[in-house]
C-alpha cells in the first residue's frame, strides 16, 4: 500500500440506489453513481481505525494480496438486503427479470446456515482492480468456514501494519543557521507527540488484530561520506540530544569538510525515526518492518580562516 494513514478500498455495491450510513470518525464515505469510495471496505464491515491512522506519515508498505473476500451477511440478512424495494426499486422498474434472476441466488440460501462473503481490494496497489475482477462477486460457505481466498488474520495484521502513519517530525539544530568544520553539530527532533500509535483492523463478530509501533531509536544520515563528516548517534536516545551549554556533546554530526563544493553549496542532513511494529497479543505470528519516516534539511558547514604570523 502506498504511505497512507489508513487502508483505501473501492466496492461496487450492486443494484443499490441509497449511500451507505457514513460510520463518522472511522472513514469518510463518497459516492459517484453506484461506485462507493471509502476508507473501510465496502460492501463488507472491515474496518480500520485508531490513532496510528491518517495522522501522520506512513513509509509505503503494501499488504501482499491486494484483494480478498471477506464475510458480509448471513443468508438471511442478505436476500432482505438484496431484494428491499425501497433500495432497489429503480432496478426493478428498469428490469425485473434481470433483478429476479440475480436475486435467485440469494433466494436460494434463505434457509442456510452460513454467511454471504463479498470481495475487496486494496485501491492504493496498482494490482488490487485486476485482481478484485477475478474474484467472484458473492461467494457462500458454511459456518466457521472460508472460501480459497477469504481473509485471514494475517491478512487482516498486513492491512493495519499498511494502515499505520508516525509523527513527521523537525529537525533541530545547534548551531542552526551555519554550522563550521571540527564544530559539533546537536541533533534532536520535535514534533513527535505520543511514542507509541495502534491501529486496530477489525471484521466486526469475525477478527480482529491491533499492531503497535513504538518509538525506539533515530537515525542519522549527515548527507555525505564518511571521509567529510563524523555521525555520533550513541547518546540520541528516541529523539535526539537537545543542546545544554557545557553539556557533553554525543547525539549530532562533526563535519570535516566545507559545504562550499555542495550543491547549493550545502549539506542535507537526514533524520529518520525507527517505529518497531509488533502484533498486540500475538494474534497472529508475524513479523513486520519497523516504520521509518526521514525528515531532511540542509547544512550550510563553513570553514574558519585563520592566519599565523611568524
Amino acid at each position: 500500500m502506498k504511505p497512507l494513514i489508513s487502508v483505501i478500498a473501492v466496492a461496487l455495491l450492486l443494484f443499490g440506489e441509497s449511500p451507505p450510513p457514513d460510520p463518522g470518525d472511522q472513514a469518510t464515505v463518497t459516492r459517484d453513481g453506484r461506485n462507493v469510495t471509502t476508507e473501510i471496505a465496502l460492501p463488507g464491515e472491515l474496518n480500520v481505525f485508531g490513532d496510528g491512522v491518517k495522522r501522520g506519515r506512513g513509509d509505503g508498505y503494501r499488504i501482499k494480496s491486494p484483494c480478498w473476500h471477506e464475510p458480509f451477511m448471513n443468508a438471511e440478512d442478505m436476500l432482505k438486503f438484496q431484494t428491499d424495494p425501497r433500495t432497489h426499486a429503480k432496478r426493478i422498474l428498469a428490469d425485473e427479470e434481470s433483478f429476479l434472476a440475480h436475486t435467485q441466488q440469494f433466494r436460494d440460501k434463505k434457509d442456510q446456515e452460513g454467511f454471504w462473503w463479498t470481495p475487496n481490494y486494496d485501491a492504493a496497489d496498482p494490482e488490487g482492480s485486476a485482481c478484485y475482477g477475478e474474484l467472484e462477486q458473492f461467494v457462500f460457505v458454511p459456518p466457521n468456514t472460508t472460501p480459497p481466498s477469504g481473509i485471514t488474520l494475517e491478512q487482516l495484521a498486513e492491512i493495519a501494519r499498511a494502515s499505520m502513519t508516525v509523527p513527521e517530525h523537525t529537525i533541530k539544530l545547534n548551531p542552526d543557521a551555519k554550522s563550521f568544520v571540527n564544530l559539533p553539530t546537536w541533533v534532536w527532533l520535535e514534533g513527535i507527540g505520543e511514542p507509541r500509535r495502534t491501529v486496530t483492523a477489525e471484521i466486526p463478530g469475525f477478527m480482529s488484530v491491533t499492531v503497535v509501533a513504538t518509538l525506539q531509536s533515530i537515525k542519522i544520515d549527515p548527507g555525505t561520506t564518511e571521509e567529510r563528516a563524523e555521525t555520533h548517534q550513541e547518546g540520541c536516545g528516541v529523539g535526539g540530544k537537545p543542546y545544554t551549554k557545557g553539556g557533553t556533546f554525543a547525539c549530532g554530526v562533526r563535519y570535516l569538510r566545507s559545504s562550499i563544493d555542495q550543491p547549493g553549496e550545502k549539506y542535507t542532513l537526514g533524520v529518520s525515526t525507527v517505529w518497531p511494529v509488533e502484533v498486540v497479543d500475538n494474534v497472529v505470528p508475524v513479523e513486520f518492518p519497523p516504520v521509518e519516516v526521514e525528515t531532511t534539511r540542509d547544512v550550510e558547514v563553513g570553514e574558519i580562516q585563520s592566519n599565523v604570523r611568524p
